[in-house]
This record gives structure tokens, sequence and C-alpha cells, in this order.
């Protein structure tokens, strides 16, 4: 038998925890903005729970409290023009790239100044104008979309990449092995990135495959894999960027398992019983959002006083986001016949 060679990351066959220098330099400019990146992701998500459980947000709304250094990382690791698709579980991936938080919140109201014109909800959320490209429902429906836009990129000339989430859950989808072979085949300029919380809808990786180790299911396709500390900024950045760069020079995809944790159910429908109190607590001693306020604090990057300015400056934002959503009008009946097709006439839309 061939002696197999196992293709991770660069970095992550060190043992180090942080070891190489990221080509995008972490700094103190960096830590500051993940961490009110992150806080703003965590509060939005807070008063997001609270609203729904007034019936003020309607549908299915899943939260993403706990997991908010994969989205921070990546960020920083990003260049303007690079693309970000995901799940149902899309708020903090908006706020990330500049989605605002009004255009958010009254998108969860479903108002017609809602980022998707009040028509995706909780679920869907777009944004051209951010290069995020979803808010996707289907299970794994898009990774293959994921790979279609880097296609377009491939196809244009530029050197943008796209970064492509899934669950844990969405990697028994077919779509995602056809799409890494296409990906591989083709060369394409996408980072696939599976946030794996454990849990998928609610039953455990143990429990759904023999292969706990996600990231493996790239060694099929001989695309760069690795594991990833999910709860770390900075592991999270470091992993990103070496793929990003690896894409951006046309070298194809990497596929990352960020090893991460929800600390709410898989939606507001969800009491997560599956787990323990102790597996809870002891997540949320790796908390990122902590984690970034105590390096800061540290590292002297700055006081306790700006931490303080940060806190209300969210808090602010957040609170405006419920007023604009409130305030803002429902979308007209007329608008059901709109954005549905690109031919303005098309002949089988009837009254």
């Amino acid at each position: 038998m061939p002696k197999i060679t196992i293709k991770k990351l660069d970095l992550l066959s060190q043992k180090n925890k942080y070891p190489k220098m990221s080509a995008v330099e972490i700094n103190k400019d960096t830590w500051l903005k993940w961490f009110e990146s992150m806080l703003l992701m965590r509060k939005f998500e807070e008063k997001t729970g609270q609203l729904y459980g007034q019936q003020k947000i309607r549908g299915f709304c899943h939260l993403y409290i706990g997991q908010e250094a994969v989205v921070a990382g990546a960020i920083s690791a990003m260049q303007k023009g690079d693309s970000m698709i995901t799940t149902y579980r899309d708020h903090a991936h908006a706020l990330a790239l500049g989605v605002s938080a009004d255009s958010i919140m009254a998108e969860m109201y479903g108002k017609a100044t809602g980022c998707s014109k009040g028509k995706g909800g909780s679920m869907h959320m777009f944004s051209k104008e951010h290069n995020f490209y979803g808010g996707h429902a289907i299970v794994g429906g898009q990774i293959p979309l994921g790979a279609g836009v880097a296609f377009a990129e491939k196809y244009k000339g530029t050197d943008n990449v796209n970064i492509c989430y899934m669950g844990d859950g969405a990697v028994r989808q077919g779509a995602l092995n056809e799409t890494f072979n296409m990906a591989m085949l083709w060369k394409l300029p996408v980072v696939f990135v599976c946030e794996n919380n454990g849990y998928a809808m609610g039953t455990s990786v143990q429990r759904t495959t023999n292969m706990t180790d996600i990231y493996k299911i790239g060694l099929g396709f001989d695309m760069p894999c690795g594991p990833v500390d999910g709860m770390d900024p900075v592991a999270v950045h470091n992993a990103m960027d070496e793929a990003i760069q690896r894409a951006r020079k046309g070298e194809g995809p990497t596929f990352l398992e960020m090893r991460t944790y929800r600390y709410r159910g898989h939606s507001m429908s969800d009491p997560a019983k599956y787990r323990t109190k102790e597996e809870l607590e002891d997540y949320k001693a790796k908390d990122p959002v902590e984690h970034a306020r105590e390096t800061i604090l540290k590292e002297k990057y700055a006081d306790q006083a700006w931490i303080e300015e940060v806190e209300a400056k969210v808090k602010a934002t957040v609170d405006q986001a419920v007023k604009f959503a409130e305030e803002s009008p429902w979308p007209d009946a007329s608008e059901l016949y709109k954005d549905v097709y690109m031919q303005k006439d098309y002949p089988y839309v009837m009254d």
C-alpha cells in the first residue's frame, strides 16, 4: 500500500498554538475591533432572543451566541471584494461584514426597511453592497452556491475569495462531495468553513458519524484541511489568513473545521436538553468576548473606561435597531411579485 500523506494546513500541523505570524498582522487595533464586533454580535443576539420571546420576531430564529470568534477572526483576514455565504444562523455574519444593525433587525421584524426588504426574515439575509450572499435555510444548500460565487470571481479574473460557512450537520449532504470535487478540480478561490458546534440540530456529532474529525473529509479530495480552535479569534484569523492567501494565489480551496460552541439551542424552540450544564459552563469559560476583553486589559491596549464606552456604544446601537424596526413600515402587498424573476415582464406571474 502506498504511504498516505495527510495534508493539513502548515500552521495547524505545528505544536505551537500560534505557530507563525499571519500575513495580515494582528495588533492592538485588531483586538479592539474584535472586541467591539463580537460584543455587538453578542448583545444583538441577546436582544433578538428577548424580542422573539415577546413575539416581535416570528418564524424560525437561530442565535449565534458563543460562536462569535469564528466570524470575527475571518473578517480580519479578508480584504475588500471578498464575499461570504452562510447558513440560516446568519445575523452575526451580516453584522461583521458591515450590514447595519438597523436593517438586520428590521428584516427580522419583516419590515420593508430590512436588508432583504422584509421578505427573508431571520434566515434569509442578503446584502449585495457588502458581498453577503445569505442566509440559506436549506441545509447545505449554500455549499455549491459558495463555489459558484468563487467560480464567478475566477472567471472574471479577480483575486477575490469566497468564505463559505456550513454547520456540522450539513457536511452529510451529498452536495458537499460534489462541490469539493469540482472546487479542487477547478482550483476555485473558496474557503469552506464548518462551524462545528457539536450538535447540528440537536444530535451530537458522535451519534451521527464514525469520523468525528470532520476536517478529514477534505482528505478524500486532496484538499488542504485542518481543525481550528473556533473559540479563539487569533487561531481563527491565522487559519483563515493562510487559507485565503492560498486561494488568492490560485492554489484552490481549503476546508477548515472550526470547533466552536453555541450557548443556546439550535433554534429558539430548542431547550437543548441533550447536553449537560457542566459542558456548557466549560465552554463559557473559553468565552471569546471575555477572552478579548481580558487580552485588551492585560496588554494595556485600552483601559476599563474604553471598555465601558464600547459597551455603551453597542447598547445604543442595539436599542436604535429595535426602535428603527418598530417604527418601520410593513412591505406593500405588491412586493410579493417583485424580486422573484430577473425578467420584469415574466409571463407566468399573474395577478
